[in-house]
């Protein structure tokens, strides 16, 4: 299986943009994934959720976190509610999720540190 590089986001994200960037001006061959256009499945959170912790998948930092109603964000306090809950509003996922797959998932990144960047590529 060949090595596969996908980036998740929304393209409007500060963040993210710095990540295409970042991966643009390395010459990184990446997919990228808009979680608004392309959606999210359910598997594909429960995968990542085996890897990082739910505190660290979830933005509990940003507008989308603080426009939720208290009953909505007690749901992100078990592991089921919290993918109920990104699933149904995927712009509470901290962004960019950096997946890189190699035979199976060799990496899994959250956020954009153009260093951290910089050491998983070199």
């Amino acid at each position: 299986m060949a090595k596969t590089i996908t980036l998740f986001g929304i393209p409007n994200c500060g963040t993210v943009k710095k990540a295409r960037t970042w991966l643009e001006t390395n010459a990184i061959p990446f997919q990228f994934h808009n979680f608004k256009k392309d959606g999210l499945a359910q598997a594909q959170v429960e995968t990542w959720l085996n890897q990082i912790e739910l505190d660290v998948l979830i933005n509990r930092k940003g507008t989308s976190w603080r426009a939720l109603s208290d009953e909505q964000k007690n749901l992100a306090n078990d592991r089921e509610g919290a993918i109920q809950l990104m699933l149904a509003q995927p712009s509470l996922i901290k962004r960019p999720v950096l997946q890189i797959i190699e035979n199976e998932i060799k990496h899994l990144g959250v956020g954009f540190k153009p260093e951290i960047y910089q050491s998983i590529f070199k």
